[in-house]
C-alpha cells in the first residue's frame, strides 16, 4: 500500500509499506489516496494538487499557429473542405 510521510501537515515523501511491520519515519505514516503528493498538504485529508496553468506559447509557437491558420484559411478560400485540408496537413 502507498503511504505518505507527513510532518507538520506537509507530505515529505511517499513510500510503499505493508501497514503493519515496523517502519520508522520522521513524521507520521498516513495511507495515501489519489490526492497525496510530495509537497502537498495534509489536514486530516490530503489536499489535491492545484491545476497548473497552461504556459503561454513561445513566439515561435505563436508564429507557427498563425501560419497554420493562415494556410487553412487560404485553402478554404480555394474551396477545399476541412476534411480535405486535414488530409494534407
Amino acid at each position: 500500500m502507498n503511504y505518505a510521510i507527513v510532518k507538520d501537515s506537509l507530505v515529505t515523501n511517499m513510500v510503499e509499506w505493508d501497514g503493519s511491520s515496523e517502519y520508522r519515519v520522521d513524521g507520521e505514516l498516513v495511507q495515501a489516496d489519489e490526492n497525496a503528493w510530495i509537497g502537498g498538504e495534509y489536514n486530516g485529508s490530503f489536499v489535491a494538487r492545484p491545476v497548473e496553468p497552461t504556459p503561454e506559447p513561445t513566439p515561435e509557437q505563436a508564429q507557427k499557429a498563425a501560419d497554420k491558420q493562415s494556410a487553412h484559411d487560404k485553402l478554404s478560400a480555394l474551396g477545399l473542405t476541412d476534411a480535405e485540408i486535414e488530409a494534407i496537413t
